[in-house]
């Protein structure tokens, strides 16, 4: 199975990154680098801020703010089922009765936050 890493922007949408993993292992890897990213990111911001803003209580609602912004941003690794494999179909036991379409069953997994 191949996995693909999905970012919930915001905690909640879901962006496709079109990143996808042949082991789990390395698709929480990739996870893992991204929030690394996002937390340099805060890091150097909360650094230049600092020396930036005069004022404490200014400094407090913007760092709450970029941290918001930045570190509410969580990677999840999904099945992806790619667009390469075939559905299977079962043959049908009765070849008298009449065939009526029946719509293929897809799984739709639902991307889970990781704290």
């Amino acid at each position: 199975m191949k996995w693909m890493l999905v970012v919930l922007v915001g905690g909640v949408s879901p962006v496709n990154t079109d990143l996808v993993f042949d082991k789990f292992s390395d698709c929480l890897s990739a996870e893992e680098q991204m929030r690394q990213h996002y937390a340099d990111a805060f890091e150097a911001w909360d650094r230049t801020a600092a020396t930036r803003i005069d004022r404490r209580s200014d400094y407090r609602k913007a760092r709450d703010i970029e941290a918001k912004r930045l570190l509410s941003n969580v990677g999840t690794c999904v099945p992806h089922g790619g667009g390469d494999q075939q559905p299977v179909v079962a043959p049908q036991q009765q070849p008298s009765a009449p065939a009526s379409p029946q719509p293929a069953a897809t799984p739709s997994p639902q991307p889970t936050p990781r704290p």
